[in-house]
C-alpha cells in the first residue's frame, strides 16, 4: 500500500474512532481502532523491509570490493 496509503488508513481509522465515540457507536469506534492498528503494523513491516533492503545492499557492496 505504501507509506501514504498507510497514513491515510491511520487517519481514516482515527476519524471512525472519533465519530464512533461522538455518536455512541461502539462498533464504529472499535473498527476505527482496528484500522489504526492495521495501518501501524503495515508501516512497521514496510520499515523493516526498507532496513533489510539497505542491509542487503551493504552486503553486496562489501563483496564487490
Amino acid at each position: 500500500m505504501g507509506q501514504l496509503g498507510n497514513r491515510f488508513e491511520d487517519v481514516a481509522g482515527k476519524a471512525k474512532e472519533t465519530t464512533g465515540k461522538a455518536t455512541g457507536n461502539r462498533g464504529l469506534e472499535r473498527e476505527g481502532k482496528a484500522d489504526q492498528v492495521k495501518a501501524q503494523a503495515k508501516e512497521a513491516v514496510d520499515g523493516a523491509k526498507d532496513k533489510l533492503g539497505e542491509a542487503a545492499d551493504k552486503v553486496k557492496d562489501a563483496f564487490k570490493r
